[in-house]
């Protein structure tokens, strides 16, 4: 459909859609359009047909972000069910960047192939996942990935593991791209063994993470040869709040809305820490949760 200012598309727009239900935190002002493309063509026509100057960002599984209260101005892209296929090969798989990474790992496990179980500790998708180099349990994406597909204005993109300059929680994207599907090296393996294996991560999650909890997953990056957690323990912060936002008794680098928090004060406790975190140790935390949209 098409609407003011927007190219004519075949997917879903809406204007003004709450973004707050879809965010792990539950906070956030709305979209100002929320866009569904119907499929990887679609998605390039959008792209092409708003101008190289218009604001427009991707939303994936929104487990690793806090929308701020004023919400996001411009074309807000949620990728749907076209986009969440899973194909299982011989010796890997590719996925739709809509596929939940744990549903990934739990194909590959399925079909016997081992190197993808640490995607099961990644609460996300696999567009997310290839866009800030995703990692968990030792593993990144950069080291298991072949390839991922890009949308741009001039069409789909394949593009090696090496076109992406993987860095710590960070790839570099072309300008203005949208990942749409991704393929993963896998080894065949003994399905009983990595069936055990993605217990045993899911067991350490709910041992070590407030996974039930309105979190947003690692709040922020480990230091050089630190852990962000132990740093945040250090200076006193486990169980710090701000309102209705607190820092996880249980895993104190997971900030968590215990109900009715603002997006606001969920960032300014993480703000808090990071000053705590600098005063006690030196240490400048980065964030990891990505911050974006306008204040209340």
């Amino acid at each position: 459909m098409g609407l003011p200012g927007l190219p004519a598309i075949r997917g879903r727009v809406q204007a003004g859609a709450s973004l707050a239900p879809v965010t792990w935190f539950r906070v956030g002002g709305p979209a100002e359009w929320l866009v569904r493309p119907a499929d990887a063509e679609d998605l390039v026509a959008l792209l092409a047909g708003l101008g190289p100057e218009a604001p427009f960002m991707v939303l994936g599984a929104a487990s690793n972000l806090i929308v701020r209260d004023g919400g996001l101005p411009g074309v807000v892209i949620r990728l749907g069910g076209a986009f969440g296929g899973i194909v299982v090969e011989p010796d890997g798989l590719i996925a739709g960047a809509a596929a939940l990474d744990a549903v990934v790992a739990q194909h590959a496990a399925q079909a016997g192939l081992g190197g993808l179980e640490f995607l099961s500790g990644i609460p996300g998708s696999i567009g997310g996942a290839v866009a800030m180099n995703a990692g968990a349990y030792g593993t990144e994406v950069k080291d298991v990935l072949d390839w991922a597909e890009v949308a741009t204005v001039e069409g789909i993109h394949r593009l090696p593991a090496a076109a992406f300059a993987f860095a710590y929680r960070h790839a570099a994207l072309p300008p203005r791209a949208v990942v749409t599907r991704a393929r993963f090296r896998a080894a065949p393996g003994d399905a009983a063994k990595i069936a055990v294996m993605l217990g045993e991560i899911r067991a350490s999650r709910e041992a070590t993470q407030p996974v039930r909890a309105r979190t947003g997953g690692s709040t922020f990056k480990n230091p050089p040869d630190r852990k962000a957690w132990e740093l945040i323990d250090a200076a006193g912060c486990r169980g710090l709040s701000l309102g209705a936002a607190q820092v996880s008794e249980k895993h104190c680098n997971f900030l968590l809305n215990t109900g009715g928090a603002t997006a606001a004060e969920i960032e300014a406790l993480g703000e808090m820490v990071r000053a705590r975190v600098l005063a006690a140790s030196g240490f400048a935390l980065e964030w990891e949760i990505r911050r974006i949209g306008v204040p209340a």
